[in-house]
């Protein structure tokens, strides 16, 4: 099943498929080690929503929202 990276619960993992987005936003998120072919779990969620903590190659990353949305991923059963 398919579903965009903001979708996630929290405890969810999937692999990530791919990268939407263009130029500067696209460029950061790949420097960060969001790629497809990437392992991606859902540690931690703010109050609000936004942002959100993710365990990615073995490192945690915080994301926006809106940088979330544009992470399309295989989410593991």
């Amino acid at each position: 099943m398919q579903k965009k990276l903001s979708e996630f619960a929290v405890g969810q993992s999937g692999v990530i498929k791919s990268v939407a987005g263009e130029g500067r936003i696209r460029r950061r998120l790949f420097d960060m080690g969001v790629t497809p072919g990437a392992e991606v779990y859902l540690r931690k969620r703010a109050p609000l929503g936004d942002p959100i903590e993710i365990t990615l190659r073995d490192y945690e990353l915080t994301l926006r929202k809106s940088e979330a949305d544009l992470v399309l991923t295989e989410v593991k059963v």
